[in-house]
């Protein structure tokens, strides 16, 4: 039976991905990060999708938890492509051709498809481990990406804040979930512990992270909105 702890979490996910939204309007970013509002959006009905299971079928039914790793995995799926699009400014920043930028597109969007298919081919026998072990390689599959997208990042030498911020909060989403995920593994007796809380704390940090970064990060070509690596060289 879910406690206070849960329900505290289950509600400030909620309120948190919604408030990402809120703020990407309010400093007029959505042709910049439309599809982070997607995927915040989609999160939101995710979430209440749960929730409706949790109530009907109880939290130790079946069908409430193939519904919400099914649907955590497909959320995730979805995160690919804001990825897509992180990498689609980040590559223009460095002025590289649009064949590069393509690959990257088309590399992230192979993932997923792939990802998907393999989820709709087990969807009618996915056990507990199958279920468990695909989330934790999508995740992976987002930490590597994820980190080729930063090393890009660090060679830039007038860094966009507020871009930079966001994928860093990507970066530490996936490699934390990442985490989790393989404390699992190498500690089976964790699941019904840290593995419990650990999910939604890592999902709480997205957006928590991204709200503080639209609220808070400029945006822009003024030297506030850009971040320019200090040189520690000797004299």
């Amino acid at each position: 039976m879910l406690g206070p702890l849960d329900y505290a979490l289950w509600l400030a996910g909620f309120v948190m991905q919604l408030a990402v939204v809120a703020t990407i309007f309010w400093r007029h970013a959505f042709t910049r990060y439309s599809l982070i509002v997607v995927y915040m959006l989609c999160a939101a009905l995710v979430q209440g999708t749960q929730f409706v299971y949790l109530l009907k079928y109880g939290v130790t039914s079946r069908q409430y938890y193939f519904a919400y790793y099914y649907l955590e995995n497909v959320l995730t799926l979805l995160l690919f492509f804001v990825v897509i699009q992180l990498c689609h400014r980040v590559f223009a920043l460095i002025g590289a051709s649009r064949y590069v930028r393509v690959a990257a597109a088309l590399l992230v969007t192979g993932t997923a498809l792939i990802s998907y298919f393999v989820i709709r081919g087990h969807r009618e026998h996915m056990t507990k481990d199958f279920v468990i072990q695909f989330g934790q390689d999508i995740h992976f599959v987002g930490v590597v990406l994820t980190y080729l997208l930063w090393v890009v990042i660090l060679r830039l030498r007038n860094r966009p804040a507020r871009l930079t911020q966001v994928v860093l909060a990507l970066g530490i989403y996936f490699g934390a979930t990442a985490v989790v995920y393989a404390l699992r593994n190498l500690f089976p007796a964790l699941e019904n512990g840290f593995f419990l809380y650990g999910l939604p704390i890592s999902g709480l940090w997205l957006p928590v992270a991204w709200t503080y970064t639209f609220l808070r990060t400029p945006d822009g070509e003024s030297p506030a909105a850009r971040l320019t690596p200090s040189s520690n060289g000797p004299a």
